[in-house]
């Protein structure tokens, strides 16, 4: 059953949204009511040759697609820029060059239009997608415990309301999605990594390869996934890695995903220990969570605990910017149910580094 947020007459609707933090540059218009009237997202492709995101290129295409891009969906929307009510823009974290391009952009938009200007946290825009009407078939009510698994970061997150985050666990070393991609390259299978592991792996036997579980069964929630690339590597020699039988490196790939999703659903039991109040749900998001098996064992788990599991689509757990859109609508609703006002923030440079833990103070000060 769809989940319909009501919607709030002092808000102004719809919102456009950027999204420029990584190497996909986006733009969405959502409603306050969460109704996504038009989103587009392209993936870059000019870092393939690299075999990860070169962070100047990133920002260079940025620069170039976003004026396209905004045009593009607005058009899609069936709109005129002055029929806007708010912009906003991921302002960190991510990689600064992306971030200064899309807000920037997003301020220009605001200014010349007269209209509030949202900066968003990236990480709290997909914390709360689960809230996004639709999403959610219990519409994710506070508190729900969050799975972040993504290139960048791997966290577990207890979301206890807008702005009000804890952190209780988070990586070490690598991300999960970066452990993906580098073993991806080891087995010659490019990049972006994820999707050519699982791929590759259904053509494997997932206990064909003894790899370890970095901290699996400690103290805690925090994950590492470092040793655990590095085992993957002391079984491909460096002189026969890129003519390694095809099984032999299918029963690898499916081996490491199995190892990854054994590490993630016993960090998640820790967690959910954690946990000040039973959660209400368990919710995904982050690139890696469109992985077919992560996604099995994570709805596994969540049955065996009682607890409704909610993943955004596919389109949704990847970097977009319908997130960015509805993270701003929710802040503005939080506000303004407190008594606060719409949140301008003209001001405010973007950040490569934004803990979760300084937007509580959104939900307590006024503007």
């Amino acid at each position: 059953m769809p989940h319909t947020e009501p919607t709030c007459p002092d808000l102004p609707t719809p919102v456009m949204a950027i999204e420029s933090s990584c190497d996909d540059t986006a733009c969405a218009i959502v409603t306050t009511g969460g109704r996504i009237l038009a989103e587009t997202t392209l993936s870059q492709s000019g870092h393939v040759p690299f075999g990860g995101v070169v962070p100047e290129i990133a920002a260079r295409a940025h620069l170039g697609a976003l004026p396209a891009l905004v045009r593009d969906t607005l058009r899609a929307a069936g709109m005129q820029p002055h029929e806007l009510g708010a912009v906003a823009a991921s302002c960190g974290p991510g990689l600064i060059g992306g971030l200064i391009v899309g807000a920037d952009m997003g301020k220009g938009m605001a200014i010349a239009l007269d209209r509030p200007f949202i900066a968003v946290n990236h990480i709290e825009a997909h914390a709360l997608t689960a809230r996004l009407p639709g999403v959610a078939s219990n519409g994710a009510p506070f508190p729900y415990l969050l799975l972040l698994v993504s290139g960048g970061h791997c966290q577990c997150i207890a979301v206890e309301g807008v702005g009000h985050y804890r952190r209780l666990g988070g990586t070490i070393d690598d991300a999960a999605g970066e452990a993906f991609d580098k073993v991806a390259k080891m087995l010659g299978l490019g990049w972006p990594g994820g999707p050519a592991v699982e791929r590759l792996a259904r053509e494997g036997d997932p206990h064909a390869v003894p790899l370890p579980r970095p901290l699996m069964g400690r103290a805690g929630c925090d994950f590492s996934f470092s040793g655990l690339k590095t085992a993957v590597a002391q079984k491909l020699p460096t002189e026969v890695r890129a003519a390694l039988p095809r099984q032999q490196a299918a029963d690898i790939a499916a081996s490491f995903q199995q190892a990854v999703s054994d590490i993630v659903i016993d960090r998640l039991g820790h967690a959910l220990d954690m946990m000040d109040q039973r959660p209400t749900t368990l919710v995904v998001a982050g690139g890696v969570a469109a992985n077919g098996v992560l996604r099995a064992r994570l709805r596994e788990f969540a049955t065996a605990h009682g607890l409704p599991f909610a993943a955004p689509p596919l389109r949704l757990c990847t970097d977009n910017a319908v997130m960015v859109a509805w993270a701003a609508i929710e802040t503005m609703r939080a506000r303004v149910a407190l008594g606060l006002s719409i949140p301008d923030d003209i001001a405010m440079r973007p950040r490569p580094r934004w803990p979760l833990s300084d937007m509580a103070q959104r939900m307590t000060a006024d503007a």
